[in-house]
């Protein structure tokens, strides 16, 4: 049983954060303010979570007590004793809520997701998977209202992307699409085949939080190298008159960014540097984590290209996750855009990490 007064503790900070974001200068600071507001919605969860868990376990002593009472009438046994069946069910699933409310807050929980996608093995075919795939995330971004913004793509002739890179915008994209990260085979016919086989080809996915102003990142203008050219994006005809696609080179890591989606040179720049900021980001973190010689944040895989993670077969409407062993037969419904019990699934094991990790630390350094 969690302690109720340790709980009560941590709480007692949500009354301090709602006097500060009442002062009138709080929102002058929007990086503190920003802050604030995650802060305040994070404990909100928790007093929420904290709220309903002990109630089921007050739920449990009282009917627990009255079912064992003799004095109890038989009717009133057999209510007190349905109850109590319902409430020490419900009871393991709240007490995870709450524990995960206890963890530390993950601080890219709230962050827009970045994608590349790249079509692998499989020449025609493994690029028309990757089409499938962005419009399989699109659909899902759609449908929880969430907006795509596309930053550079390569279409293939037939159909599909050799690659596309795009931004999803909306509060929790990251949270929920992180475990996206790594290579996804396909299993069906394709239209080209007249002899009906089954071929195999393959794309992959690469998936990280997009940097905020708060990060603490130094670029300096002297290891970009910008260059400009002609897009031959969206646009019409005026972006294949004008050079208003951008690549930036950062020189010092090599890392190439760039984007031709947008009518304004300017506009692809402020892409390119977004998403250029937040590839540095996420190797700075890497290497931090590796010099220090840190555990890693607990993640279901290591999200690397190289790793097979799902397997999409046609024939048999069946997507199985190998990271995790969940199979599914709604393929069809999934290429939709309908990912929820896939991605739940996900979450719910990345969750279950995190609190093993937790109580492995905690059990670490109580035995120290």
């Amino acid at each position: 049983m969690i302690e109720k007064a340790n709980v009560e503790k941590i709480l007692e900070r949500l009354r301090e954060v709602e006097a500060l974001l009442a002062e009138p200068g709080t929102a002058a600071d929007q990086k503190k303010y920003r802050g604030l507001v995650r802060e305040h919605a994070s404990l909100r969860k928790l007093q929420d979570r904290a709220t309903a868990y002990y109630k089921l376990v007050d739920t449990v002593e009282s009917d627990r007590a009255m079912a064992e009472d003799p004095a109890t009438d038989e009717e009133m046994r057999e209510l007190a004793k349905a109850e109590l069946e319902e409430a020490e069910a419900a009871l393991p699933a709240a007490e995870k809520a709450l524990s995960l409310a206890l963890l530390p807050p993950d601080p890219d929980e709230h962050r827009a997701a970045i994608f590349e996608i790249r079509a692998g093995t499989g020449g025609d075919e493994a690029a028309l998977f990757a089409g499938d795939l962005f419009r399989m995330y699109s659909r899902y971004a759609e449908a929880r209202g969430w907006k795509i913004e596309l930053t550079d793509s390569a279409p293939s002739e037939l159909g599909g992307y050799k690659e596309v890179s795009f931004i999803v915008r909306g509060d929790g994209a990251y949270y929920r699409l992180r475990h996206e990260g790594g290579g996804h085979r396909v299993q069906r016919v394709p239209e080209t085949e007249a002899q009906g086989r089954i071929h195999t080809s393959a794309a992959t996915v690469a998936v990280f939080p997009e940097a905020e102003e708060e990060d603490e990142l130094v670029i300096r203008p002297e290891d970009l190298r910008i260059d400009t050219y002609r897009s031959g994006g969206a646009g019409g005809q005026h972006v294949n008159k004008t050079d208003s696609a951008v690549r930036i080179t950062h020189l010092p890591t090599g890392v190439v960014v760039q984007s031709d989606e947008e009518r304004s040179q300017h506009q692809n720049k402020e892409k390119c540097m977004s998403v250029l900021r937040s590839k540095l980001l996420a190797a700075q973190r890497e290497a931090e984590e590796s010099k220090l010689g840190a555990e890693r944040k607990v993640m279901i895989g290591s999200g690397d290209r190289s790793e097979r993670i799902r397997t999409y077969n046609f024939p048999q409407n069946r997507l199985t996750d190998h990271r995790i062993n969940l199979t599914l037969y709604s393929l069809d419904r999934i290429m939709e855009g309908l990912m929820d019990e896939l991605l739940d699934a996900l979450v719910s094991r990345n969750e279950d990490l995190r609190l093993e990790s937790q109580l492995s630390r905690l059990a670490s350094g109580a035995s120290s």
